[in-house]
């Protein structure tokens, strides 16, 4: 199964509830965040990475696989998320893949060729095996979401998160300065308000 939706609709909460139905009619699943930003170890609050609660004893894969300053490409993921949906089905449950990155839901599903002469191969037919749902949110009641959780994000939590993480990587990888922590550096460095952060974000 694969769900997909806008960032903030919650697809993760959707998946961790189908495995918890699942469970109640003598099935499992397990979940593979299909996310470009949650792949990176230490980016937790900022890329609203799901903690032990949310996951709510759902087992999650593709979080925290590397650090922020290594190189890992769609065409890796896929690979990783290629081994996880075996190792999964081999133990009798369901992968349920949650994202995310279009990229990498598409690499996956059409089955994306990768090379060095050629990025990838054309989107043609998706391949067998997947069912995809998507999660619909209205504009405005999506735009709420998203403003309620960058209130609940923003505080000395993501601002320890954001100094550690520049302390120790600086900005010369693309993890750091494709992500929220970007903005959040702005405004630790006196560059831009509390507001004009957030609203870079919605």
């Amino acid at each position: 199964m694969v769900i997909v939706g806008p960032t903030g609709s919650g697809k993760t909460e959707v998946a961790v509830d189908l495995v918890l139905q699942l469970r109640k009619m003598q099935q499992d699943g397990e979940i593979i965040a299909a996310d470009s930003r949650t792949i990176y170890k230490g980016l937790d609050i900022g890329t609203a990475k799901p903690n032990q609660k949310e996951q709510r004893g759902v087992l999650h894969h593709g979080l925290d696989l590397v650090e922020p300053n290594e190189r890992f490409t769609v065409a890796d993921w896929k690979l990783y998320a290629e081994q996880k949906i075996e190792e999964i089905k081999e133990r009798g449950k369901i992968p349920i893949i949650v994202g995310g990155t279009g990229l990498y839901i598409d690499a996956l599903i059409y089955d994306y060729h990768f090379s060095e002469q050629k990025n990838c191969s054309d989107r043609t037919e998706m391949s067998e095996g997947f069912l995809v749902f998507g999660v619909k949110c209205e504009p405005e009641k999506l735009r709420e979401r998203l403003a309620k959780r960058l209130d609940k994000m923003y505080g000395e939590v993501l601002f320890r998160e954001t100094r550690k993480l520049v302390e120790n990587y600086g900005w010369g990888s693309q993890a750091m300065k494709s992500n929220i922590y970007q903005f959040v550096w702005r405004h630790l460095e006196g560059e831009l308000s509390l507001a004009e952060v957030k609203q870079q974000n919605l």
